[in-house]
C-alpha cells in the first residue's frame, strides 16, 4: 500500500520525513548566496544521496556536485550528471582504473594528495584512454587529509606532468570541530579557510602553476569563505536539510532543519523516560554529543525529549517536566547528524502540510568504494 497521500500521524515508523517547503528554501537560499559572491556551487550529495534533491540543487543554479566515493559518483553519472568532484583523496589501482573509466563518460574531477595516488591515476587515465582532472587537497586546519600548503607546489607539479591527468586547482575541507580551533565562529574560521585557500593559490601561480579552481567546503563556513576575492567554488552539503550541529553553531535554525526521524514510543519505563522504535539503526552514532556541544543523539522538534541513550532498535528519550507521550504517540525528532542519519535509510518521506506528497529513494546509500 502506497504512503502518498497519508498524513503523518498514520506513517508507519520509523521513517525519515522532509519538510518540502523548508527544503527548497534552503536550496534557494544557499543558491542565492553562491550567486552573491560570485562563485560556483557544487553542493556534495553525501548529505541526501537522492536524485530529486540533485535536480533541485542544479536547477536551482548549482555547477556540478560533489561526491565522495566513486561508486556514488557513478549512481549520479548514470542519471545524467555529468560534472563531479570526487572531494577525496582516490588512492588504489582499482580505484583509479574505476575513475579512469567515469572520466570517459562526464568531467571527472578527483582528489589527490600523495605522489602514489597521482602516479596511479596517471597509469589508469592512460590505459583508458581518458583525462582525468585532478585537484591538491590541502589541510587548512582538519588534521584529516591534505598537504601542508608548502608541500602543495611540489605536488602540483607531479600532477602537471603526468600523462593523462590535468591540474585543475587545488580544494579544502575545514569546518568548525577541529583541535586548535582559533575561534568557535564558523565566519571567523571560513574568512581565514578563503584567506589561506586564496594567498597559496596566488603563490602557485606566481610559481609558474597554472591554478584555476579554489575550492572550499562545509557548509558553516563555505560561504565567510567563498566571500574572500579570489574563491572559485565553494561545497556545502547539509545546507538541504540541516541538523542540530548546524544549528549549535548558529549557521542554522531550528526552523530551517527539513528533515525529521519520526518514531513511535513503544514503552513508558518511568515517568521522565519513553523508549522509541528508532535506535543507533536510524539515528547517527558517529558523532560524540559532548563534543558537538549537544544533549543526547537526538531532540524532539519541540524540544520536550532527548535521546540519551540508543541500543540497535531502541532509543531512550528523557522526557521534560510535563510531558507524558502516551504509547503508541508518534514523535518527531530532530538527528544530531544529518548525513549519516539519512545514509542508515532506504527512502526518505516527502511531506507538505502534514501529508505524504512523494517517496524518494536514498540511490546512493552504503557506496562504500
Amino acid at each position: 500500500m502506497s504512503v502518498i497521500g497519508s498524513v503523518i500521524a498514520d506513517v508507519d515508523t520509523p521513517a525519515l520525513l522532509v519538510d518540502l517547503e523548508k527544503l527548497d528554501a534552503n536550496i534557494r537560499r544557499y543558491a542565492r548566496a553562491a550567486a552573491e559572491a560570485g562563485v560556483r556551487l557544487r553542493p556534495h550529495i553525501k548529505t541526501h544521496k537522492t536524485l530529486q534533491i540533485t535536480e533541485k540543487q542544479l536547477k536551482a543554479g548549482a555547477g556540478g556536485v560533489t561526491a565522495a566515493k566513486l561508486s556514488e559518483a557513478e549512481v549520479f553519472v548514470e542519471a545524467g550528471v555529468n560534472d563531479i568532484f570526487i572531494a577525496y583523496p582516490v588512492v588504489g589501482r582499482e580505484k583509479a582504473r574505476h575513475a579512469a573509466q567515469l572520466a570517459r563518460r562526464c568531467h571527472l574531477i578527483v582528489g589527490v594528495e600523495s605522489e602514489q595516488g597521482i602516479r596511479q591515476l596517471s597509469d589508469a587515465a592512460v590505459e583508458a584512454g581518458a583525462t582525468i582532472f585532478v585537484r591538491v587537497e590541502i589541510d587548512s586546519g582538519l588534521k584529516r587529509t591534505g598537504v601542508v600548503p608548502e608541500a602543495a607546489e611540489a605536488l602540483c607539479r607531479l600532477a602537471l606532468a603526468a600523462p593523462g591527468l590535468q591540474l585543475d586547482g587545488i580544494f579544502t575541507f575545514r569546518s568548525t570541530m577541529f583541535a586548535g580551533a582559533p575561534s568557535k565562529d564558523a565566519r571567523v574560521l571560513g574568512e581565514q579557510e578563503g584567506q589561506l585557500m586564496v594567498a597559496l593559490a596566488e603563490q602557485l601561480r606566481a610559481a609558474g602553476i597554472p591554478i584555476k579552481a579554489v575550492s572550499v567546503g562545509s557548509t558553516p563556513t563555505g560561504f565567510a569563505a567563498a566571500r574572500v576575492p579570489g574563491i572559485t567554488e565553494v561545497r556545502p552539503g547539509t545546507y538541504v536539510f540541516f541538523d542540530r550541529m548546524t544549528t549549535q553553531v548558529g549557521t542554522s535554525s531550528a526552523q530551517e532543519i527539513s528533515l525529521s526521524i519520526l518514531a513511535s514510543v513503544v514503552s513508558r519505563p518511568a515517568p521522565d523516560m519513553a523508549v522509541i522504535d528508532a535506535g543507533s539503526k536510524v539515528f547517527c552514532g558517529d558523532v560524540i554529543p559532548a563534543n558537538a556541544g549537544l544533549a543526547g543523539y537526538g531532540a524532539t522538534t519541540d524540544g520536550r525529549g532527548v535521546v540519551v541513550r540508543m541500543s540497535e532498535e531502541h532509543g531512550i528519550v528523557q522526557l521534560a517536566d510535563g510531558f507524558a507521550p502516551e504509547i503508541g504517540e508518534k514523535l518527531a525528532f530532530y538527528p544530531n547528524h544529518v548525513c549519516t542519519t539519512v545514509n542508515l535509510s532506504d527512502e526518505v518521506l516527502v511531506v507538505q502540510d502534514g501529508v505524504v506528497q512523494d517517496v524518494w529513494p536514498v540511490v546512493a546509500r552504503g557506496k562504500r568504494q
